[in-house]
């Protein structure tokens, strides 16, 4: 395994920070923020620069790149600006991913490459309001009827669902106690007469709207459809390790952020003659933030490593997950307090690094849930 960065990646990173200064600067950040202001102007520009094309195929206008970049991009967007790296990785896995995966030829030709230039927005609709980590609990039905099928029910927390173009939705298709073999999924079109939607307030994450959904005899056709019908889960399964790398490189992007932000502070702060950093409480407190992020990063390359080598890495996806995410949290909590007041100021950059980790330990997929599926890949 070579961790060395070629001169194509060093080359991207390199565009992605250009990128960031122009279109999304820090004060820019603070102020969508606070204004709950979400930054979708950078999904053309980055279908403009490339950044949507990496991981897919040449024949749908992508570029066929490796995995590791794409981990590479998401890590180095999210330490720049979590608005853009969510945006990007809610596009190239729920959108593009689920697309290459388990779409219809005739959904891949219509809609990867528009998804690729930029002019796609999807958003990924599991969670209901029973139906959360226990995701064969969904009840939301879809039946078939002559026109196609007629989907009635209710999702909750659902990113980006008033924005997006098309909503992959996950359904009832078999009996009321078919338990995950009665899961199918749908593209419903967000223009699809029947869906009603309330934006749902939350603690962070300004930048990504939620919303509650409301499903009320949405007619969509038959090629909607995406796979066979009752393999939903199977689908969704199929994908997690796609949306857990994206998740953990998103994390540990914000969570050097932190550290950047920790680091800076205790260099310039002075308290009893000279700089909080030359306390040794303090330092301790930086080294085992760098410590943590450093091997949380390792595990994530060497999960975009297996998934270059398409290798089986059901567990290496849940431990980069879990891992990136108690870290982000684990770094934020000590940078505040490193920080203190000028951490808790409402324009401090680490208040918001600080909100946004919570949600990392139980949003796709709880670290519960991720240590339960470590222990059944272990044998237990």
């Amino acid at each position: 395994m070579d961790f060395a960065i070629n001169e194509e990646q060093r080359l991207t990173l390199d565009s992605v920070d250009r990128f960031m200064a122009e279109h999304l600067p820090p004060a820019d950040i603070r102020r969508r923020d606070r204004d709950h202001d979400p930054p979708y102007h950078l999904l053309p520009l980055m279908g403009q620069m490339g950044l949507l094309a990496i991981p897919f195929p040449e024949r749908f206008g992508g570029l066929a790149k490796d995995w590791t970049t794409v981990v590479l991009v998401q890590e180095r967007l999210a330490r720049l600006g979590l608005m853009a790296a969510s945006l990007f990785t809610r596009t190239v896995s729920f959108g593009g991913m689920s697309l290459l995966t388990y779409g219809s030829p005739t959904q891949q030709q219509a809609l990867i490459p528009e998804l690729i230039a930029g002019r796609l927005l999807f958003a990924l609709a599991v969670t209901e309001p029973q139906a959360g980590s226990d995701a064969a609990a969904i009840q939301t039905r879809a039946v078939k009827v002559d026109e196609g099928w007629r989907i009635n029910g209710r999702k909750s927390w659902i990113s980006d669902g008033h924005a997006a173009n098309f909503i992959v939705t996950a359904c009832r298709t078999g009996a009321p106690d078919s338990g995950k073999r009665g899961i199918s999924m749908f593209l419903v079109p967000r223009s699809a007469p029947g869906l009603h939607m309330t934006e749902l307030a939350k603690v962070g994450h300004n930048g990504m709207p939620s919303w509650d959904i409301g499903y009320d005899d949405v007619l969509v056709s038959d090629d909607a459809l995406m796979g066979e019908p009752g393999r939903g889960m199977a689908q969704l399964q199929a994908t997690l390790h796609y949306a857990r790398a994206g998740q953990a490189a998103s994390a540990i992007g914000q969570a050097q952020a932190a550290v950047d932000v920790a680091l800076a502070h205790a260099k310039d702060r002075r308290q009893f003659g000279q700089p909080i950093g030359k306390f040794q409480a303090i330092q301790h407190m930086l080294v085992d933030m760098q410590t943590r992020v450093d091997l949380a990063r390792l595990m994530l390359y060497r999960l975009a490593w297996l998934i270059d080598a398409k290798e089986p890495c059901r567990k290496e996806a849940a431990q980069a997950k879990l891992t990136a995410a108690e870290t982000f949290q684990f770094v934020t909590d000590r940078g505040m307090q490193i920080l203190a007041s000028a951490g808790y100021a409402a324009d401090s950059h680490m208040q918001r690094y600080w909100r946004d980790s919570r949600l990392y330990t139980f949003g796709e997929g709880s670290s519960e849930i991720q240590r339960n599926l470590i222990a059944r890949e272990m044998g237990l």
